[in-house]
């Protein structure tokens, strides 16, 4: 992500998605099936009308099928599925059938309710599905029974670097995208994954979930409650994108874990708690921490430190709860954010070594309702 923002000044290559990768193979190796050659380029048409070609990497033909290979390139973003080999394996299917889709080698399958498809699916989701069907439309005309079969070479290691484990999705990754184009650094895919990690917390009926900002403060928010992994969020920098799914798609519990200086960020207001996107102000800082009781020294001291992480060490030294303080004005920034009596909302603040410093209370997040841990404002 730090190399995110300092490329945005940057002109950075786009690139394409597993589902356009995906859409383009079957089209190939369709033609190859019915006409017994493979294409040298293959063009596909985007749901934005874009129509990219694309040159085979791999390509084979057998009794009644044909597989035909393209290597994603993911432009300039940092996919985790840059350079992998997407293929598609087609064969005709039963007469009315239509198009089947299934995972191959590399390709997850659904396991748990409240994904966009059904447990039992393979892992291609209905936008490259629509893309793939479109595609084989446009060599197959009315032909339209083909079983196809999608993998991806060494998808199931690739997978281990995703989250589609704690999603339930087994076996390998996804075939994914919504447009076809791959934004470089776009915030967007990590957001729909914060919204998918919802979903199906709520299909599997759970009353409490947990989203963090890192590493670090889930492991000690899943110590801390005992959660299970399907409760954890990695909702990164993203607390607002978070909430406002929350909002719409609320959960009786929630809790917000955090590092101290991102913890800070959202109890000065911030939902994009990157460091790009505005620092932590150490003056606004050290006069929360006058206001929580703390002399004049300790303020200048605390006014003059190098880093969030570094004032809350003085504060410490000294005595005071400043993690309690800042836990309960981010309490107050996410539940406005929420504004429901019926989700509770708590706040954790953890420091770099996963110790608890501060807290609020579960409280109903009304942006009417009272301030958790008033008694320390």
């Amino acid at each position: 992500m730090e190399a995110a923002i300092e490329q945005e000044s940057k002109t950075l290559r786009r690139g394409w998605t597993t589902g356009t990768c995906a859409a383009a193979a079957s089209k190939a190796a369709c033609l190859a099936l019915l006409s017994g050659r493979f294409p040298s380029m293959v063009e596909v048409t985007l749901p934005g009308g874009q129509r990219p070609a694309f040159a085979l990497a791999m390509e084979e033909m057998g009794e009644g099928y044909a597989t035909a290979g393209i290597v994603k390139d993911a432009g300039d973003d940092p996919d985790v599925t840059h350079g992998a080999l997407i293929m598609s394996r087609v064969q005709r299917g039963v007469p009315g059938s239509g198009i089947v889709f299934k995972a191959g080698l590399g390709v997850g399958t659904v396991t748990r309710p409240g994904l966009p498809l059904p447990p039992g699916e393979p892992a291609i989701n209905p936008v490259p599905r629509k893309m793939i069907a479109q595609a084989i439309a446009e060599v197959a005309g009315s032909e339209y029974d083909f079983e196809v079969e999608i993998s991806v070479a060494d998808g199931e290691k690739i997978a281990e670097k995703t989250l589609n484990g704690r999603l339930g999705i087994m076996g390998g990754i996804s075939i994914l995208g919504t447009t076809g184009i791959v934004i470089p650094f776009s915030c967007a895919a990590w957001i729909h994954s914060i919204w998918r990690g919802i979903d199906v917390a709520r299909a599997a009926g759970l009353i409490h979930i947990a989203g963090s900002t890192g590493s670090t403060s889930e492991t000690a928010v899943e110590l801390h409650h005992g959660l299970p992994e399907i409760a954890l969020i990695d909702m990164g920098d993203f607390v607002g994108g978070m909430l406002k799914y929350l909002r719409d798609h609320p959960i009786p519990k929630v809790t917000i874990a955090g590092g101290v200086a991102k913890m800070t960020k959202l109890a000065q207001g911030m939902l994009d708690v990157h460091s790009k996107r505005g620092l932590a102000d150490l003056d606004a800082l050290a006069r929360l921490a006058a206001e929580a009781g703390a002399g004049p020294d300790l303020v200048q001291r605390i006014a003059a430190a190098n880093t969030v992480m570094e004032a809350f060490g003085i504060a410490h030294e000294d005595g005071l709860a400043l993690g309690d303080r800042i836990a309960a004005l981010a309490w107050q920034t996410a539940a406005k954010v929420l504004s429901d009596p019926l989700i509770a909302l708590e706040i954790l603040v953890f420091d770099r070594e996963g110790r608890l410093i501060g807290r609020t209370e579960f409280t109903p997040s009304s942006h009417s309702g009272s301030l958790p841990g008033s008694d320390v404002i």
